[in-house]
């Protein structure tokens, strides 16, 4: 653990650095650097309500464990639940939920001075860290302080456990600690259980596994009817790419350009996982030759082939407007992202050979013939050419994709062990 505070030591002129180029550019404010540093803190009243702390990254996260959250709520009518996240956008959308009992801020630096002022302060009961937010010193000093650290979808790629296990001889003092410090765990796989239990997990702390993303229920009819650019899109006619990274958007624009050369009137929504990228992303639109309308500048749709999606929250809404959606980080070696929002949505599914992340889900559909792998431009093109050309075929993909799934989602029966666990802490035992 040492070491590790060493190395955050000495990378912190580059952290300052960032903080300070997203000041500079307007991402955060003073504001959100103090939330950061938990300097906004002040202590509360011993006689509050018990206080559960609920950490998600960003926006993917907590809508998964919006579920969660408000079933907490429901059992424990007293609770008070902190929600942290690691960015400013999930602040704002967990701030909308406008959840009763719920606080939200930015998370606190794995810093060990600004953790000790933030458990201070909140005098958190437990903690709920969610799916891959595992952090050594708040871990470290949560079981310090006796306070209950339990994972909630913990997922672990195979690509991340080989990461860690080449640096165990070096940094082992930090990861097997950190681990250990971890009072109870759901795993979203075998696969993920299997490597924490190498990387020293006891195999005691083990909760049968949650996929949190596969609880998420979405309706969405309100959200176009809501949304009048949904009025422009033909479905039979629209291709989602969702949650494209940097060596996807290049493949996907080439199969669509293909496309369009047999359907002329096709549309792309381009949604990146990360809309910060979304002028790189221009840029190369451009040098494809495609006009396109952006989503962050409120541009009108116009004849233009291409809707560049830069936005965050809104993915239900793209997959609500596409008959056909290919699901991004799955072309590249990141494993790919949950397939179950695109199913619920219905959607045709197409998706790349990099499927680790919910690699169950996925030998679920195409199993029942649910979902289409591609390999390349090419393939795409191919895919997305023939469920354009049978709009029923895709229909059908779609239905069987939501049956496919069906036995994997997860239902408040197969949690109790989670809340029990829960439960066993002395200030949560309402929650039973």
């Amino acid at each position: 653990m040492l070491i590790y505070r060493l190395l955050l030591t000495a990378l912190s002129p580059l952290f300052a650095l960032l903080m300070l180029r997203q000041l500079l550019r307007g991402r955060e404010r003073l504001s959100d650097l103090a939330e950061r540093f938990g300097t906004d803190l002040s202590a509360r009243p011993t006689s509050r309500a018990p206080m559960l702390w609920v950490h998600g990254a960003s926006n993917g996260e907590l809508t998964g464990a919006r579920a969660l959250i408000e079933e907490a709520l429901r059992r424990a009518p007293d609770l008070e639940i902190l929600v942290t996240t690691n960015t400013v956008t999930a602040r704002k959308m967990v701030g909308d939920w406008a959840l009763p009992r719920v606080t939200v801020r930015l998370a606190p630096f794995d810093l060990r001075p600004v953790l000790r002022r933030f458990i201070r302060a909140t005098q958190p009961a437990a903690l709920v860290s969610i799916e891959n937010e595992i952090w050594p010193n708040r871990f470290a000093l949560l079981a310090r302080n006796a306070i209950p650290v339990i994972v909630a979808g913990a997922r672990m790629s195979d690509r991340t456990a080989q990461r860690w296990e080449k640096m165990v001889p070096i940094f082992g003092g930090v990861i097997r600690p950190t681990i250990a410090a971890i009072t109870r765990l759901a795993a979203q796989d075998t696969a993920s259980e299997q490597r924490l239990l190498q990387l020293g997990l006891p195999p005691a702390a083990l909760l049968p596994k949650m996929n949190l993303k596969s609880t998420v229920d979405i309706d969405i009819a309100p959200l176009k009817n809501a949304d009048p650019i949904a009025a422009q899109f033909d479905r039979v006619t629209t291709v989602l790419a969702a949650s494209t990274h940097p060596g996807e958007e290049r493949p996907v624009l080439e199969a669509f350009h293909s496309l369009r050369q047999t359907h002329p009137h096709a549309r792309l929504i381009l949604a990146p996982r990360h809309p910060a990228r979304a002028d790189t992303i221009a840029t190369e639109l451009t040098r494809a030759g495609f006009a396109f309308a952006r989503r962050s500048k409120g541009d009108a749709l116009g004849d233009a082939p291409v809707y560049l999606a830069d936005s965050l929250g809104e993915m239900p809404l793209w997959y609500g407007l596409a008959g056909i959606s290919f699901i991004g980080g799955s072309l590249i070696n990141l494993g790919g992202h949950t397939p179950f929002e695109p199913a619920q949505c219905g959607t045709a599914i197409l998706h790349g050979t990099f499927v680790s992340n919910h690699l169950s889900a996925y030998r679920a559909l195409d199993t029942a013939g649910a979902a289409l792998e591609i390999t390349d431009a090419a393939s795409l093109a191919e895919a997305m050419r023939g469920l354009m050309n049978e709009p029923a075929r895709a229909t059908a993909m779609a239905e069987a994709a939501h049956a496919a799934l069906a036995p994997l989602r997860g239902a408040a029966a197969q949690q109790e062990a989670f809340w029990a666990a829960l439960a066993d802490v002395p200030k949560l035992k309402a929650l039973s």
